[in-house]
């Protein structure tokens, strides 16, 4: 029955007759609405399904019907994974945990009516709402780049489509030609992730393009896990991967698509392909709804509650929390904390102080996995990191294959954790 309501709520004539007609939706139950589908707002759907028992109505507005995970699609560009083993669908979370799954863009949240607007023209009505939409770009953040250069040169940074092109125009280089990179400025979406991605590229390229070579221009002076993916980089592909900093230019980059060259301070390059990583912001809707400050939703760490508005949780990249990276291990691990806060205040049911956890694994090469992570808890002033760990140099082959096998078990544990 759960999966044929999902069906039916999934146009927006099904979703506005079931809105008028409350028996449909179960009168008199709360009401959680969840915007966006990913690590965070699914883990949420989830949880909160399951541990009420029904006694919450839960909603999940999500536009794709097939979510591509932003972590591990480097190791699809790398050739380790295959796109539809990255991709998840949402009929389990339909189908055994009676979450009603619509697949639409959420356009509007008027917070005192508490309703959200969908582009269907249907109108969701919630006492709680939980906002988990990912990321959106800075505007302008790249000279000569916006979204409608994307086809030209792809971020990849919300993966599906994006990845699938970065991909073929890897294959597609010249011999001997140049892949640059724009990494993006603090903070942003999976700290090692852009680092990630130059090994998984460089992977490719030293079998099938060996003369080719790597520029990387990179505003920040230092990265995540920097003396791993460095000294990898010098084991593995020795001499083809060049990073420029901000003391050589890295902070100043504008980007001409239709030419396709880069210029770093000043210095016009001509490449082959170009990713263009911006500097990046909360989720849109999360500017609709009145709740940022700059680019970030701030919140309260004990519940992941809005510090703006009480009735809206946000979770994940989107949210100004402290200490964590924006990661999925810490979406799902503040999903966790908001659905429990979330059951508490609308059922009454015990609330537990609020733990979170994260580990961000890379792949550089073949068998060769590194790590970095640690513990938190929540402050009245932030989340706070408690102790962390992280893979070190040197290490043996052994342990860093193992380490990339504790990759692959977590992730399909996440991922059996968000969709059931």
């Amino acid at each position: 029955m759960t999966l044929n309501r999902r069906k039916f709520l999934g146009t927006s004539a099904g979703m506005a007759a079931a809105l008028s007609a409350p028996a449909v939706l179960g009168a008199g139950r709360p009401r959680v609405v969840v915007i966006g589908g990913g690590a965070g707002g699914a883990t949420a759907a989830r949880y909160l399904a399951k541990d009420s028992k029904g006694a919450i109505d839960v909603t999940l507005v999500e536009p794709t019907r097939t979510y591509f995970t932003c972590f591990f699609s480097n190791l699809y560009l790398g050739g380790f994974r295959t796109l539809d083993s990255i991709g998840h669908t949402y009929g389990t979370l339909a189908a055994q945990f009676g979450v009603n799954v619509v697949h639409d863009w959420a356009v509007g949240i008027d917070r005192d009516a508490r309703t959200v607007s969908l582009a269907g023209g249907a109108m969701l009505p919630y006492d709680r709402l939980i906002l988990s939409p990912g990321i959106d770009f800075v505007d302008g953040a790249v000279p000569g780049w916006d979204v409608t250069a994307q086809n030209r040169m792809p971020h990849a940074y919300k993966a599906g489509s994006q990845s699938e092109l970065l991909r073929a125009q890897i294959a597609a280089m010249p011999q001997g030609g140049v892949f640059a990179m724009v990494a993006p400025p603090n903070p942003y979406r999976c700290p090692p992730g852009p680092y990630e991605r130059i090994s998984m590229v460089a992977h490719v390229l030293r079998d099938t393009n060996p003369s080719a070579k790597i520029l990387i221009a990179d505003p920040k002076p230092k990265f995540s896990k920097q003396a791993l993916f460095e000294e990898g980089w010098q084991k593995h592909y020795g001499g083809m991967i060049d990073r420029l900093g901000p003391d050589f230019g890295g902070d100043d980059v504008a980007v001409d698509p239709d030419a396709m060259t880069l210029n770093v301070d000043g210095e016009e390059i001509k490449v082959d392909v170009c990713n263009v990583i911006p500097a990046m912001k909360a989720g849109r809707i999360c500017d609709l709804a009145g709740i940022t400050e700059g680019n970030w939703a701030p919140v309260d760490g004990h519940t992941m509650q809005s510090r703006v508005d009480p009735n809206i949780h946000v979770l994940g990249d989107a949210a100004a929390q402290g200490d964590m990276p924006k990661s999925g291990f810490s979406a799902n691990s503040q999903a966790k904390v908001a659905a429990m806060a979330v059951r508490g205040a609308l059922t009454g049911s015990k609330v537990f102080p609020a733990k979170f956890s994260n580990t961000c694994w890379s792949l550089i090469d073949t068998d060769d996995g590194v790590k970095v992570g640690a513990t938190y808890e929540a402050t009245d002033e932030k989340i706070a990191k408690v102790d962390g760990f992280i893979s070190q140099t040197g290490e043996d082959a052994d342990l860093r294959a193992a380490t990339y096998e504790e990759s692959i078990g977590w992730y399909a544990g996440i991922t059996q954790d968000m969709f059931g």
